[in-house]
C-alpha cells in the first residue's frame, strides 16, 4: 500500500525524523488556514500523487510552458494562484503515463534553503534477506539514472536483524553520504529512527529523495515516499485509512476484496493463472507470439468458483481486452475443479470474446473432459505454446 508524501512525513515525524511544517490541502477552502499556519515568505506547493517526477510533470489542463507539480511561492497571493492551477487538474507525469493522475489533494510546506541534497531509502534487500539503507550523495536526481550512469556513487549498507541500526551502521551510512558535523550529528540521529519507522509498521520501502543538508548545516527530510507491506495489514488497521482509493486503479480494488493479485497492464489478451511464475511466463509467450497481456492475475492456489467467477469479471471489465487465456498447473488446485468454475463463470459473465483454456496437473483428464463436454465457445488447449499460439490467433482473427 503506498500512502501521499504528507502522510509519510507525518508518520515519520513520529518517530522523531526533522520534517518542514506542511499543511495537506483538500479543498481551495483550505488554502487561507494552511498559508496562516505556515510562517513563510517562502512556501512550496506540492501536488500529492502516487507517481514521482511532479517536478517535471505537466498538466493537461495548463500551456505546455506552464509550471510542474512541485512549485515555490513568494507569497500568500501566488500560493493561492498555484492551487487554484493544480487541484482538481491532471498531472502527467514520467511514471503516470500518458493518462496522467488528477491531483485531488496539496501539500504546502514551508521552505528551506538547501546546501546541498542526498539521496536515502531503507527497503527489503532480496538478496541478503536483510533490510538495507540505500544512500548516495546525488540526490534528487533519478536513482535508476545514477545506478547506470555512475553505480559507484550508490551505496547498500545491509541491517544486522540481531543489532539494528547500531553506531557502527549509523556511521557507515553517514560516510556513505559523505557526512560531516552537524550534519553526521543528525544523522546518526536519524538513521536508527527510520530503521524504527520501517520495522515497527512492516514498511516495505522508505524513500527519501531528496535527504538535504540546509545552509545551517543540519539535515531535513524534504520528500519521502512509503509503501507498507500488504502481507502485514493485519497488524495496522490504523494505517490503513491512510489508503486513497482514488489513487489505485479500479480493477485492482475489486481484485483485493477476493485475495486476487491483479494488475492491469495495456495489452489485450487478457490472463488467468494460478502462480506468479507461471503468470510471468504465460505474459513473456504471448509477447513471443506477437501480443501483449492485458492483465497479471494470480488466483492463487486455492481459487474456488467465487474467485475464478469474480477473476473473469475484474478481467472482461476491461474494454480493451478482446481474448482470454486461463493457464492453471493443478497441484493443490484440482483441474476438474477449476474447469467447472471456469464454465460457471463463463455462463455468469456472459462472456463474448475467445477463451483458450490450458490445464495441467492434477485431474487434468477430468477438467479437460469437463470443458470438452461444454457447449459453450471454450478452445481446449494442450500445453502452454498451444495455448498461446491459439489465443493470440484468435485475438487476431
Amino acid at each position: 500500500m503506498n500512502i501521499h508524501e504528507y502522510q509519510a512525513k507525518a508518520l515519520l515525524k513520529k518517530f522523531g525524523a526533522p520534517i518542514a511544517e506542511g499543511i495537506p490541502i483538500l479543498s481551495k477552502d483550505d488554502v487561507d488556514a494552511a498559508i496562516e499556519a505556515l510562517p513563510g515568505p517562502l512556501y512550496v506547493v506540492k501536488s500529492q500523487i502516487h507517481a514521482g517526477g511532479r517536478g517535471k510533470g505537466k498538466f493537461t489542463e495548463l500551456p505546455g510552458d506552464a509550471k510542474g507539480g512541485v512549485r515555490l511561492a513568494f507569497s500568500p497571493e501566488e500560493v493561492k494562484s498555484h492551487v487554484s492551477e493544480m487541484l482538481g487538474n491532471t498531472l502527467v507525469t514520467k511514471q503516470t503515463g500518458p493518462a496522467g493522475k488528477q491531483v485531488n489533494r496539496l501539500y504546502l510546506e514551508d521552505g528551506a534553503d538547501i546546501e546541498s541534497e542526498l539521496y536515502l531509502s531503507l527497503l527489503v534487500n532480496r538478496e541478503t534477506g536483510k533490510i538495507s539503507f540505500v544512500a548516495s550523495t546525488e540526490g534528487g536526481m533519478d536513482i535508476e539514472a545514477v545506478a547506470e550512469a555512475t553505480p559507484e556513487k550508490i551505496h547498500t549498507i545491509d541491517v544486522e536483524p540481531e543489532t539494528g541500526v547500531d553506531a557502527e551502521t549509523a556511521g557507515k551510512v553517514c560516510d556513505a553520504l559523505e557526512l560531516a558535523s552537524d550534519a553526521r550529528t543528525d544523522g546518526l540521529d536519524l538513521f536508527p529512527k527510520l530503521y524504527e519507522a520501517f520495522t515497527q509498521t512492516d514498511m516495505s520501502l522508505v524513500e527519501v529523495n531528496p535527504l538535504i543538508i540546509m545552509k545551517n548545516g543540519h539535515l531535513r527530510v524534504l520528500d519521502a515516499k512509503v509503501s507498507f507491506d500488504n502481507n502485514a495489514s493485519f497488524r495496522h488497521e490504523d494505517l490503513q485509512e491512510l489508503r486513497d482509493l482514488s489513487e489505485e486503479d479500479a480493477k485492482e480494488i475489486e481484485a483485493s476484496k477476493y485475495d486476487l493479485a491483479y494488475v492491469a497492464l495495456d495489452g489485450n489478451i487478457g490472463c488467468m493463472v494460478n502462480g506468479a511464475g507461471l503468470a510471468m511466463a504465460t505474459m513473456d509467450i504471448i509477447k513471443l507470439y506477437g501480443a501483449e497481456p492485458a492483465n497479471f492475475l494470480d488466483v492463487g492456489g486455492g481459487a474456488t468458483t467465487e474467485k475464478v467467477t469474480a477473476a473473469f469479471k475484474i478481467i472482461t471489465a476491461d474494454p480493451n481486452v478482446k481474448g482470454i487465456l486461463v493457464n492453471i498447473f493443478g497441484g493443490i488446485m484440482r483441474c476438474d475443479v477449476i474447469a467447472e468454475g471456469v464454465l460457471a463463470a463463463v455462463k455468469e459473465v456472459g462472456l463474448k470474446v475467445p477463451l483458450v483454456v490450458r490445464l495441467e496437473g492434477t485431474n487434468v483428464d477430468k477438467g479437460k473432459a469437463i470443458i470438452n463436454a461444454s457447449d459453450l465457445n471454450v478452445i481446449p488447449a494442450d500445453d502452454l505454446d498451444d495455448a498461446a499460439q491459439k489465443i493470440v490467433s484468435a485475438v487476431k482473427g
